[in-house]
């Protein structure tokens, strides 16, 4: 037992033992020297990466090939956000380019404008060294990640979006400008009820339909005028008097957590239409009608043809014009202007009725007619073709009423032959004919000045409104 422990002890002795300490020192050796070796390979490619990218950036070559080597799925891919820090800003700007006519009956404007959209995407910087200010990348649209902006609070696309429609550019700094044509039929808001006094506003908005107000904010290009138009807009049309680009208010953004912009394009109606149209020949139809108040009395055809012709032409006109406007059911300043002016046609026809109606009664106590003068009886005309007169009756014919004394307590009438003393002679009722006259005098003077202050007030009232 001896020998076999001490043959033990002495072949254990041959090895002396390793400290742990000495052990970690080696081990941190071999992976220093593995850190370092891993360190000069990358450096390797990295050079080597970046002499190829010196050379693809050189002069000759096309911006087709500096895309194809920005864009290699080894380093881009277009899931992916721009990775900037913080919040990607996307800056928009809009070009109006033409308006067409607007569609009166469905408040519907046809509006082409360009759309410009710009963000910094630092995975497409790219060489100096380029002879390329920037690269079209018209071609690799589908390859680029690109904001997913949509229209909201519009109308319609007029057409679809094509390749000939957008522009695509990127800067050497990674600028990304994104240029879009659009053709929309924008639906409007007016206030009918004035119409056509109102100045109808149109709006549409854009926003991102997936990233939210953290990941992506919309905000107005502030470098310039913000919503700019096209020198030959103003001669194109004249409806577009006033034009703002706003963030989208909270209570008319359906989302309010995605970044949301709206712009809102007021227009104007071309008044002068309206009055070469519907106004002025309405006035002249309705002051037209007043015409027969200058006539005869007594001219039956004239005043019928134009009192029907004048309510006839108005109801062509009016009808023609109203059947463009859509319907509504409150009260309309076109209506009101309707409805007047067809009362006043119907009351100048009205008035001929009555003038009419009344200068053909019979008069009573035989009294004649005579142009210029006061009413006289039959025995006026006598007295006048040499009868005598009765003594003490005042002078008067002898078939005149007078008012006697001589019957009592109570005054009586008789007439003159009857021998009393005449004190006051009775007024005679107006002849008919007369009365007819004084009504056309009478409508000569409050028709057209009734007219003139319904004039006045509606044009006052409702251009007050808008």
């Amino acid at each position: 037992m001896g020998w076999a422990a001490l043959g033990r002890r002495a072949g254990g002795g041959s090895r002396p033992p390793v400290s742990p300490l000495l052990s970690l020192s080696i081990a941190s050796l071999a992976g220093s020297f593995t850190l370092a070796i891993l360190c000069i390979l990358t450096l390797t490619l990295t050079l080597a990466t970046l002499a190829h990218a010196e050379d693809i950036f050189e002069e000759g070559k096309s911006d087709k090939e500096i895309l194809d080597n920005l864009l290699l799925s080894t380093r881009y891919d277009k899931r992916l956000l721009p990775p900037v820090q913080g919040t990607l800003t996307v800056n928009v700007s809009v070009l109006l380019l033409s308006l067409a006519s607007p569609d009166e009956s469905s408040l519907k404007y046809e509006v082409e404008f360009l759309l410009q959209q710009q963000w910094y995407d630092p995975r497409l910087r790219y060489s100096n060294r380029s002879s390329y200010e920037f690269l079209n990348a018209i071609h690799h649209h589908n390859d680029i990640w690109l904001p997913d902006t949509y229209f909201i609070m519009h109308g319609d696309f007029k057409d679809p979006l094509i390749p000939v429609h957008f522009a695509l550019r990127i800067y050497r700094n990674g600028t990304v400008n994104y240029l879009m044509r659009r053709h929309l039929i924008l639906s409007c808001q007016g206030r009918l009820n004035i119409f056509p006094f109102d100045d109808p506003m149109c709006s549409f908005a854009i926003e991102s339909i997936s990233y939210e107000q953290t990941a992506i904010t919309y905000v107005w290009k502030n470098d310039e005028g913000t919503l700019r138009t096209s020198p030959s807009l103003t001669t194109l049309n004249a409806y577009l008097i006033q034009n703002r680009t706003i963030p989208c208010p909270i209570k008319a953004s359906w989302r309010g957590n995605y970044s949301c912009l709206k712009v809102d394009l007021i227009f104007t109606r071309d008044r002068a239409f309206y009055f070469t149209t519907v106004f002025i020949p309405g006035i002249i139809l309705v002051t037209s009608s007043f015409i027969t108040f200058w006539l005869e009395w007594n001219a039956v055809p004239a005043r019928v043809m134009i009192g029907v012709t004048t309510m006839l032409n108005f109801f062509t006109t009016s009808n023609g014009f109203r059947s463009t406007l859509p319907v509504v059911s409150n009260l309309t300043a076109m209506n009101v202007w309707d409805g007047v002016c067809m009362c006043f046609i119907y009351a100048s026809l009205l008035e001929f009725v009555c003038v009419n109606y009344v200068g053909r009664k019979r008069p009573l106590h035989n009294v004649v007619y005579r142009p210029g003068e006061n009413p006289v009886t039959q025995g006026d005309k006598k007295r006048e073709g040499g009868g005598a007169t009765v003594p003490g009756g005042g002078g008067g014919a002898p078939n005149e009423i007078v008012t006697c004394t001589n019957c009592g307590p109570n005054p009586c009438t008789h007439t003159a032959t009857n021998g009393c003393a005449a004190e006051v002679r009775k007024k005679e009722p107006p002849h008919p004919i007369r009365v007819a006259k004084t009504i056309d005098v009478i409508a000569r003077i409050t028709f057209p000045t009734a007219y003139a202050v319904f004039l006045i007030f509606f044009f006052i009232h409702y251009k007050g409104f808008s």
